[in-house]
């Protein structure tokens, strides 16, 4: 147990993981929660272990490999992020439920109508639509004519290991594409 005295804090609040959002994005990520590394760091996706970066360079969605701390500038290419939680960090399985906003979560996508969202895990997805994480499947998920085009993209967590692939994330670079790059011009 650590003390007061202890050269590092006893609780350690996380910090607020802010959005990175704006009008028309043409995808918007949407994790569970920051990663206590993220929280910490300030940065999306900041866990060494993770594979967010390189997934996104080798699906195709970047042109290049971008390091957490440069997570701002994919606003310039119409990529966003945000989280079911803001005040919660950690594994999914340690975010109180009562952390989770989904009904804010909704309320940014109408007000800043991204053409796309891709979740980062199944449990994000799970929490979004209600429904067991197991009956959800990856990739594109169909949709109403009035809601943007959602995928459910294999957790790049490097504690989901097991059930990784690439697939998934190249189905979503694939469509990302074909919205073509005069959407990823910054809106005012």
């Amino acid at each position: 147990m650590e003390t007061a005295n202890s050269s590092h804090p006893i609780e350690t609040p996380p910090h607020r993981l802010p959005d990175q959002l704006r009008s028309n994005l043409r995808l918007a990520f949407v994790g569970t929660a920051a990663s206590t590394r993220s929280a910490e760091l300030g940065h999306y996706y900041a866990h060494p272990g993770n594979r967010f970066w390189r997934a996104i360079r080798e699906a195709g969605i970047t042109p290049r490999r971008y390091q957490p701390g440069e997570f701002a500038k994919l606003l310039d290419l119409g990529i966003g992020f945000t989280d079911l939680s803001k005040s919660s960090a950690g594994m999914d399985h340690q975010i109180a439920a009562e952390t989770i906003d989904v009904a804010g979560f909704k309320a940014k996508i109408e007000t800043y109508r991204p053409m796309t969202i891709a979740f980062t895990s199944k449990k994000a997805a799970s929490l979004f639509y209600g429904r067991p994480s197991s009956v959800i499947a990856l990739g594109r998920q169909p949709r109403d004519e009035k809601s943007p085009e959602i995928f459910v993209l294999p957790s790049p967590s490097g504690a989901a290991s097991g059930h990784w692939t690439l697939e998934p994330w190249r189905e979503l670079a694939a469509w990302i594409a074909v919205l073509g790059p005069e959407h990823a011009q910054t809106s005012s």
